[in-house]
């Protein structure tokens, strides 16, 4: 896999239209506790590979199914990865994108959707899990790294699993 790409300069807008486009073709038939295996293991490989320190969390309709905080992370990530995923089931959008879309705008989680710093963030690392016909029925977080690059190491795991070039759908 390629290496997830570093943050650099930050185009909001084209951001924003490649997310729409990840969210568009990472879809699951299905989701259940064995994908969910399957993706947190090889998020926390591919973290690893990389050299960087991660907390991984992917759930289904409310239940956690895959918890690992990586040797290097601290309870804050776990608290990041909370409140990400409390926007991204209360949006159905990835974190990063409505991050994104609130700064364009000048708005903020409490002056957009009334929802408090403290329990919501807007900042990548949560995608929505998609399953074709159902809808958002889960989440797949990621902390610790810069927030695109947490967006784009989800990004790039979802697409290998699925069989996708994970090339076509970075940044």
């Amino acid at each position: 896999m390629p290496e997830v790409i570093r943050a650099g300069n930050v185009n909001p807008e084209l951001d924003l239209q490649r997310i729409q486009e990840q969210e568009s073709r990472l879809r699951f038939p299905a989701f259940d506790q064995n994908t969910a295996w399957q993706l947190g293991v090889a998020l926390k490989a591919r973290a690893e590979a990389l050299g960087q320190a991660v907390t991984i969390e992917i759930t289904l309709g409310g239940a956690t199914l895959f918890f690992h905080a990586m040797l290097g992370t601290t309870p804050a990530n776990a608290d990041w990865v909370r409140r990400k995923r409390n926007l991204v089931q209360f949006t159905h959008t990835s974190s990063y994108a409505t991050g994104l879309a609130l700064t364009r705008d000048g708005m903020t989680l409490e002056t957009s959707l009334a929802l408090p710093a403290r329990d919501y963030a807007a900042h990548g690392g949560c995608f929505p899990v998609i399953v074709t016909g159902c809808g958002c029925v889960g989440t797949i977080t990621v902390s610790g790294l810069p927030q695109r690059d947490d967006h784009a190491l989800v990004v790039e795991v979802v697409a290998a699993h699925l069989g996708l070039a994970p090339e076509t759908l970075a940044f």
